[in-house]
């Protein structure tokens, strides 16, 4: 490879998506702009803490309600399901086209009779419903169970268990809402055990007409969580780079992809968003300044400040688990390696030392390791150095070409894009064993990312030559594809 190739494609977080003009001018299929410090708009309130579990449906609700952002909604987008082993998910009204799709596996997930919630004047109780059973399915570890033509209790003492226990359920989800002075509405559900008959969860939340999702998904999360005994993921937020006309996004939205929001819009270039670990802040690279700069910017308040704009490339920035220090990439001393910088932008020190490309590094969990690619080996390969620096060991040996890694949570697993047979797809490895099981089928995909639980990956691909974002279970049974027809996204990160 040309140095000026090697410089260009350096930059980029995903480098098998990266063209390079012979005079080293980048060009990148996922080349997202942006410019300026777009302010996150404020309105959107978020769950902030779990209502109590009530054994009495009027006992002490949920009032404590954080504003957060002004998600706007995606609006006229055809909902439908694909479920082969006849998995029923309520065909209800929503907002964005969500697919899942589930093959295999069925003995494995819990299953669920989520009856749709009673309905208030004037609320949209049937999206609330849809939206918690998209969030359980999508998990890939819960089935819904079929409810139509069936009773639709609203208090324990109306459910019939052994219709539902010849139904197939293990537990049941009722609830209702309730309209409440100045707009406002309560949400009530209970969790119930159909063998035991009994109460496994319930919660109250006094919400605003802007909660409807945040409530939907605080419910889906305490349901899954009861269920597995794993906290849920669905009260998270994402972000991706977006193309829309001819502007370019920074996107943050909800876990499903909805209630998306514009936190940075501009004509150039913009890669690599990264969440710091208390979700409070994003790093990510603009080349609008004509090179590739390293960014921090706060999503409270739209604050930016510049992390990283040494001479040469500045890029791929990953943040440590105390949220302290930042891992990226520079090729200040003439070639891209490795570095670590203080989160203030101060005492940057050289991590990886080869004559290589070393890029997109990631950290382990617990701060030992850092993770990059490199083809130091004469192919892109991952490796791991420790953080106090030290001696770099190939972690990948599968595939001729293996790049984009990210850590599970537990730390038990590397997830990264390998090139089979000329297609790219994402790959689940264990680290203590190196078994390995491809996830996904599609041939374009890109910077996979685990949820903040460990227990599904984002990423990207490519779908009649745009990028779509969509999810994928660790046995790799369940996907999802969350973007908007026709839109091009790309660089997905999962945050908490």
């Amino acid at each position: 490879m040309p140095p000026s190739t090697r410089r260009c494609c350096a930059a980029s977080r995903n480098p098998h998506h990266c063209r390079c003009r012979p005079t080293g001018q980048r060009r990148r299929d996922s080349a997202i702009s942006t410019s300026g410090t777009g302010r996150a708009n404020k309105g959107q309130a978020r769950l902030s803490k779990q209502g109590e579990l009530f054994p009495v449906i009027n006992s002490k609700r949920l009032s404590s309600i954080s504003r957060g952002y002004a998600l706007r909604s995606l609006t006229h987008l055809f909902f439908r399901v694909l479920l082969p082993l006849a998995i029923c998910l309520f065909a209800a009204r929503a907002h964005a086209a969500l697919e899942i799709q589930v093959t295999g596996g069925a003995a494995s997930r819990i299953p669920v009779a989520l009856i749709p919630f009673q309905s208030a004047p004037n609320a949209p109780t049937p999206e609330l419903t849809s939206i918690i059973g998209q969030d359980l399915l999508r998990s890939g570890q819960i089935a819904l169970v079929a409810t139509a033509g069936s009773q639709q209790p609203v208090e324990p003492a109306q459910i019939d268990y052994g219709v539902w226990r010849g139904k197939g359920a293990d537990a049941i989800v009722i609830g209702q809402v309730v309209s409440l002075p100045g707009g406002r509405f309560e949400v009530r559900f209970r969790l119930m055990d159909a063998v035991r008959q009994t109460q496994l969860a319930g919660l109250s939340f006094n919400i605003g007409p802007e909660q409807w999702r945040a409530a939907a998904h605080k419910i889906a999360d305490i349901i899954y969580e009861k269920l597995t005994g794993i906290p849920g993921m669905f009260s998270s937020r994402i972000a991706y780079v977006q193309k829309r006309g001819t502007q370019y996004e920074l996107r943050v939205a909800d876990a499903d992809g909805q209630n998306w929001q514009t936190v940075v819009r501009s004509r150039e270039p913009i890669i690599s968003p990264a969440f710091s670990p208390d979700g409070q802040r994003m790093a990510y690279v603009s080349f609008e300044n004509k090179k590739p700069i390293v960014y921090v910017q706060s999503l409270r308040d739209g604050s930016r400040r510049t992390l990283a704009a040494f001479k040469g490339s500045n890029s791929a920035p990953s943040w440590s688990p105390d949220g302290k220090r930042l891992a990226l990439t520079l090729t200040r001393d003439a070639v891209s390696q490795v570095y670590l910088i203080n989160a203030d932008g101060r005492g940057e020190t050289r991590l990886t030392r080869s004559d290589a490309i070393d890029t997109e590094p990631v950290w382990s969990p617990d701060g030992q390791w850092v993770y990059f690619t490199s083809d130091r080996g004469g192919s892109p390969q991952i490796y791991r150095v420790s953080s106090r620096g030290g001696e770099a060991r190939r972690v990948t040996f599968s595939g001729g070409y293996s790049v984009s890694p990210d850590i599970s949570p537990d730390g038990k697993y590397m997830a990264y894009v390998r090139r089979d047979e000329g297609r790219f797809r994402v790959v689940l490895h264990e680290l203590a064993t190196g078994q390995e099981r491809v996830l996904t089928d599609t041939a374009h995909d890109e910077s996979p990312s685990f949820a903040p639980n460990g227990q599904l990956l984002l990423y990207a691909t490519l779908v009649n030559g745009r990028g779509v974002l969509g999810t994928v279970s660790l046995d790799g049974r369940t996907r999802a594809k969350l973007s908007e027809s026709g839109i091009d996204a790309r660089e997905p990160d999962w945050g908490p």
